[in-house]
């Protein structure tokens, strides 16, 4: 749904939607990509990408790959790849992410974390050869 160097998200393919006048509380989980376009009052847990919609209200956290935000998120929001905050959105929490685009206008109001990629072990031990001379330094 996202690609590196867009900062655009295809929305051919969604697997879940709640419409405009739907007004929803509980935690959603859900696999694939979520479009939520009214109210949610609870947890949004979607392994894959979340875009909120510019008219939807979000009173909870958000735990996802990807997220698109337009509307307003009252509440964290994890993101384990990308966060897009569009000139309409409204974010009032904690953001966790790895990358993170905010345009001109968007509305944040929170703390924010990177995730950083672990990177693998480096050995740290250091290693010298010698051989068996002596040396004489003046």
């Amino acid at each position: 749904m996202f690609s590196k160097g867009k900062t655009e998200i295809l929305t051919e393919k969604v697997d879940t939607l709640i419409g405009s006048n739907t007004t929803f509380e509980g935690t959603i989980r859900a696999e694939g990509t979520v479009r939520i376009n009214g109210n949610v009052t609870g947890e949004i847990i979607v392994t894959g990408n979340v875009i909120i919609g510019d008219s939807s209200t979000i009173k909870g956290n958000i735990k996802a790959e990807n997220a698109y935000i337009s509307g307003t998120v009252q509440g964290n929001i994890s993101a384990s790849d990308q966060l897009h905050m569009t000139t309409s959105s409204k974010v009032y929490g904690d953001i966790e992410v790895k990358n993170v685009i905010i345009d001109e206008g968007a509305v944040f109001n929170g703390h924010c974390k990177a995730i950083v990629p672990e990177s693998p072990a480096v050995n740290t031990e250091a290693t010298t050869e010698t051989n068996n001379e002596d040396y004489n330094i003046a």
